[in-house]
């Protein structure tokens, strides 16, 4: 019986894996084995403020859910430790935020694969997003674009208005 309880409980990650991955527009595998709490919990919260989902996973696990979600191409890359980073909205904030810690905590971090809308990425397109503007950042260069123009007419239709009220 308790064996067919733990079968059960590992079926339950195992499918917990695939809908987290079939709902991800965006996934990145990385090797976190050398860093320490400080500096995972740093990048949790990093990530978790940017919208990214993050954790250790076990490598028999995520393997059955990359292959039943059409990503058995990744299997070679689970070995060691491993950690799932994913996100449904803009695959270029994981990426990037990941690509960015790698850079600063060297061998202890770094990233193993990734995929985006189902196609397993090439390292060179990996390096490649990593560099790309975001969606969220590019409304706000737009906005601000937008906004110092409207700044200024806010200002000439004030001084219009102060200089009716004074000749009335």
């Amino acid at each position: 019986m308790a064996n067919a309880t733990v079968i059960s409980e590992k079926a339950a990650v195992v499918d917990a894996l695939k809908e987290r991955l079939g709902n991800a527009q965006v996934g990145v595998l990385v090797d976190y084995g050398g860093l320490t709490v400080a500096q995972d919990t740093e990048l949790r919260n990093e990530l978790r403020k940017n919208g990214v989902e993050y954790g250790v996973v076990k490598n028999t696990m995520v393997r059955r859910a990359l292959d039943s979600v059409g990503l058995e191409a990744l299997d070679g890359v689970l070995h060691g430790s491993t950690s799932l980073a994913t996100a449904s909205d803009d695959p270029i904030i994981p990426i990037r935020l990941l690509a960015d810690y790698s850079k600063k905590m060297g061998e202890k971090f770094n990233i193993k694969a990734a995929f985006v809308e189902g196609k397993v990425l090439s390292e060179g397109e990996i390096a490649q997003l990593a560099t790309m503007t975001s969606k969220k950042d590019l409304y706000a260069q737009l906005v601000g674009t937008l906004m110092a123009p409207m700044a200024n007419l806010a200002a000439v239709v004030n001084a219009i208005a102060e200089k009716g009220e004074a000749a009335e």
